[in-house]
């Protein structure tokens, strides 16, 4: 087979390319505490009742770092039994495909993919074929894929468009809802974060049942530039790496279009048990961009910042019906908890998908991980940890 295939359930990856991924620490394993509210079992999107995540990543010679990663709102058949869902854009430079259906129908009918940018259409074509290929969808002529993408270029040769349809599949197809593997994985393999290494990230949140009692949870693919701050610690400074620090020191810097540190994007899909109807899913995935800014994101002109919100309740799902249904909404006075729950858990995951990533080299370049024992002393040094 031309191609290395790592999913999901899969969790060895050559040390010689990524490192071992266990030995990098999440947030927590440092003592890094976001927010206020408790996480779920896995820290993950997954402790969302329902929500499963898999992932391929594709690794090729010493060019080819890139790969796929699947969200499933829930197991069953998507299209006969839909999720109410929004879409939130904080800068729109990007390929996210099947927006205008979401937005004017206000659900979701396929699982979301998320991969490298040239790879959308690619992966979009593999996910249809696959859906029409399940039970009760012999009679479907119109199928509204959701495919994200971040530009993984500077360590993945994008231009030959590496995403296969096995890829895809085999992240469909592997997807669990166990802890979700995190760093240089899936669509984040080549993805550069802060002009650190980037990529797959997730966190949870729980509210107290005098709240509700529900479950929020974000995954990021994480590919964007800015002045990284930790918990308000001016991580990037202390570090010598952040946007525009050519310019500002007034030493020799590169042109803003090729500097790794001004450009990228982030994919943020939002998963909730909460029964929200599309309206205030959308005013979830607005404060998402609220998480994004506190990590130091100024959403730069080059950057595609969106997000995906969805309830994953028994009580809001469509079926595919020419009748009247009932469906269960929070009022708007009980959803302010889930906002702040989305805020945390953003932030937390960026994060993640930062401690976890590794040292990459491929396409002519070498990305460092963001490293851990620096960063460590500068938290402590400003009292973030202890």
């Amino acid at each position: 087979m031309r191609y290395l295939i790592v999913t999901m359930l899969i969790a060895v990856v050559p040390v010689s390319l990524f490192g071992q991924e266990s030995a990098r620490p999440r947030a927590r394993d440092l003592g890094l505490i976001i927010g206020i509210f408790n996480t779920g079992e896995h820290n993950a999107i997954t402790d969302v009742p329902g929500v499963h995540v898999g992932q391929t990543t594709v690794l090729e010679g010493s060019r080819v770092r890139t790969g796929v990663t699947a969200i499933l709102p829930h197991k069953g058949n998507l299209y006969s039994s839909r999720v109410p869902a929004a879409i939130h854009v904080g800068n729109g430079f990007g390929k996210l495909l099947g927006m205008t259906q979401v937005q004017e129908l206000g659900e979701i009918e396929t699982p979301i993919l998320l991969t490298c940018t040239l790879c959308v259409w690619k992966a979009a074509d593999a996910m249809v074929e696959w859906m029409l290929g399940q039970d009760e969808m012999e009679n479907v002529r119109s199928i509204n894929p959701v495919v994200g993408e971040t530009n993984d270029g500077a360590l993945n040769d994008i231009r030959s468009r590496p995403i296969e349809a096995h890829h895809v599949v085999a992240a469909l197809e592997s997807a669990t809802n166990g802890p979700v593997t995190e760093g240089a994985v899936g669509a984040g393999a080549g993805t550069v974060a802060f002009g650190w290494k980037g990529g797959i990230g997730t966190s949870s949140r729980v509210l107290p049942e005098r709240l509700g009692g529900y479950n929020l949870g974000v995954l990021v693919q994480s590919n964007f530039g800015g002045i990284l701050q930790i918990s308000g610690a001016p991580v990037g400074i202390e570090l010598g790496q952040y946007s525009f620090s050519g310019q500002v020191s007034g030493e020799e810097a590169p042109d803003l279009e090729e500097d790794i540190h001004e450009w990228g994007s982030i994919m943020i899909v939002i998963a909730t048990d909460a029964p929200l109807s599309d309206r205030n899913l959308e005013r979830v995935a607005r404060r998402a961009v609220m998480g994004l800014s506190r990590t130091g994101s100024y959403a730069s002109n080059g950057s595609g910042d969106y997000v995906i919100a969805f309830s994953t309740a028994n009580g809001v799902r469509r079926p595919v019906t020419d009748g009247l249904y009932e469906l269960e909404d929070l009022p708007n006075g009980r959803i302010s908890a889930l906002f702040q729950a989305t805020v945390e858990a953003t932030e937390e995951a960026i994060y993640n998908s930062l401690f976890k990533a590794q040292t990459v080299t491929s396409n002519g370049r070498t990305v460092e991980a963001l490293p851990i024992t620096e960063t460590t002393e500068i938290l402590t040094r400003y009292g973030v940890i202890r």
